[in-house]
C-alpha cells in the first residue's frame, strides 16, 4: 500500500516502501537504546521493532535496579506510517536524524519515560553481518551504532527520576535485515553439524575525545566469523583498530563476566589497551525478547493493543541459571591506555558465551569458570 514515504526518492525496489523487498518472514527493522547513570546501580534498555512480513510491531522496556529486572512488553499490528514510529504508548521521535532523538512512554503499568538523546559522535556504520545454517541464511543484517547522552525524566512505580546529560550516558543502534523473529518455524532437518555454541562481544564505549565500537563473534573453536572495531573522533574521522585480542574475565563458578582486557592496534602498530569493568548484568533473554527468552520474542503476535509487565528476581536459582544461555548487557566502564595516556570511558559491555568455547575454557554447555 502506498504511504507517506513514497512521496520521497527512497525506493530500493519496485515496491511501495511499506513492503519489504524480500518475502522472508524474518525481515525486521529495529531500534535499540540503553541508558545508565554510571553508578552501576540502575540500567534502562529499550527497543522498538517492525516485522512487516509478520504483520506486527512491538516495543519493550527493561529496567534493572538492585536484584529486580522489570520488563514491559507492547505489541500492535504493523502499519504503513513509518515516519511515526510508535507501538501503543511507546514512540520514537526523530527531530534531527543521526544526532537527536526523543523516546517517550506514556504512563503504562507504573512506568513512564520522556527522554532526549544527543549523539556525542557521528553514528558508525558497522560491517554487514551474515550467518548461515547449512545453505540457509539465518542472519543478514546491516547496523549502525552511536554513543551519546540522555536528558529528561523517568517514572517507575511512583518514583520520578531526573535524567541529566552530565551523568546519564548510553548507546544505541539501528539494525535491519533478516534474523529469527516471531513464532518458531518448523525445524526441518537438524543442523549438521549441530549448533555447539557461540561467543559474542559488543563494546560501544564513549570517551571524552573519541568513542570505540567493537563487535566480535567466534565459533566454539575460537574461529572469528565477525570482527569490526573502529574509533570515531569528533571531526568524523574513523580509525580502524584491527583484530582485537580479547580476554573476558568471569566470576568463579559462573559465566557472568566481571570485565575484559581488550588489546587493539592502531594502523601505525601502536597498541590501544582497554581494561573494561562489567557492572549490573542485565540478561536480554530475561524479558527482553532476545534469543533464549521464554516469556517474550520479538515479532510474536500477541494481539492488538497488547501490554504486559513482568518482574524477575535475578538472584533466584531459576533466573540466575538462565544467564549462561543468552546474551547479557552490562553497564560498562573502561580505562584506555595509549602511548602513556590514560582516559576513562563509559558505555555498554555486551557479552554472551553460550555452549562450548575452547579459548575461554568452557568445554560444554554447562561448564563454568574455575
Amino acid at each position: 500500500m502506498v504511504g507517506p514515504l513514497d512521496e520521497f526518492p527512497l525506493h530500493q525496489a519496485p515496491l511501495p516502501v511499506e513492503w519489504a523487498a524480500t518475502s522472508d518472514r524474518n525481515f525486521y527493522d529495529r531500534s535499540y537504546f540503553n541508558a545508565h547513570d554510571r553508578s552501576g546501580d540502575r540500567f534502562l534498555i529499550m527497543g522498538l521493532g517492525y516485522y512487516p512480513n509478520l504483520g506486527t510491531k512491538d516495543a519493550f522496556v527493561l529496567w534493572r535496579r538492585g536484584d529486580t529486572q522489570t520488563a514491559l512488553h507492547l505489541g500492535d499490528p504493523v502499519d504503513g506510517d513509518r515516519l511515526n514510529m510508535h507501538v501503543g504508548p511507546f514512540r520514537i521521535e526523530v527531530p534531527e536524524p543521526l544526532r537527536r532523538l526523543r523516546v517517550v512512554l506514556e504512563e503504562t503499568e507504573g512506568m513512564a519515560l520522556d527522554l532526549h538523546w544527543a549523539g556525542s559522535f557521528d553514528a558508525l556504520q558497522e560491517l554487514p553481518h551474515v550467518m548461515r545454517s547449512g545453505s540457509r541464511v539465518t542472519l543478514d543484517a546491516q547496523r549502525f551504532a552511536q554513543v551519546g547522552s540522555w536528558e529528561g525524566t523517568m517514572l517507575v512505580d511512583g518514583e520520578e527520576i531526573t535524567v541529566s546529560p552530565d551523568t546519564w550516558l548510553g548507546t544505541r543502534d539501528r539494525s535491519w535485515g533478516i534474523r529469527p523473529v516471531g513464532e518458531p518455524e518448523p525445524a526441518g532437518r537438524p543442523s549438521d553439524p549441530p549448533f555447539d555454541g557461540m561467543w559474542w562481544t559488543y563494546v560501544p564505549m564513549r570517551f571524552d575525545d573519541f568513542c570505540v565500537v567493537l563487535l566480535m563473534q567466534e565459533t566454539p573453536e575460537g574461529h572469528r566469523v565477525f570482527n569490526d572495531c573502529s574509533r570515531v573522533f569528533p571531526d568524523g574521522r574513523i580509525e580502524q583498530l584491527g583484530w582485537p585480542l580479547v580476554q573476558v574475565h568471569y566470576a568463579s563458578g559462573t559465566r557472568s563476566a566481571t570485565g575484559a582486557t581488550i588489546r587493539c592496534t592502531r594502523p601505525d602498530g601502536v597498541e590501544v589497551l582497554l581494561e573494561v569493568e562489567a557492572r549490573l548484568p542485565t540478561p536480554l533473554h530475561l524479558g527482553g525478547g532476545y534469543g533464549g527468552d521464554g516469556d517474550w520474542s520479538h515479532g510474536l503476535w500477541k494481539g492488538e493493543g497488547f501490554v504486559e509487565r513482568l518482574s524477575y528476581d535475578v538472584t533466584t536459582p531459576e533466573n540466575a541459571g538462565r544467564l549462561m544461555f543468552g546474551v547479557v548487557d552490562y553497564v560498562g566502564r573502561s580505562t584506555c591506555h595509549e602511548e602513556g595516556r590514560t582516559s576513562e570511558g563509559w558505555g555498554l559491555f555486551e557479552h554472551g558465551v553460550i555452549g562450548r568455547h575452547d579459548r575461554s575454557g568452557f568445554s560444554d554447555w554447562f561448564d563454568l569458570a574455575p
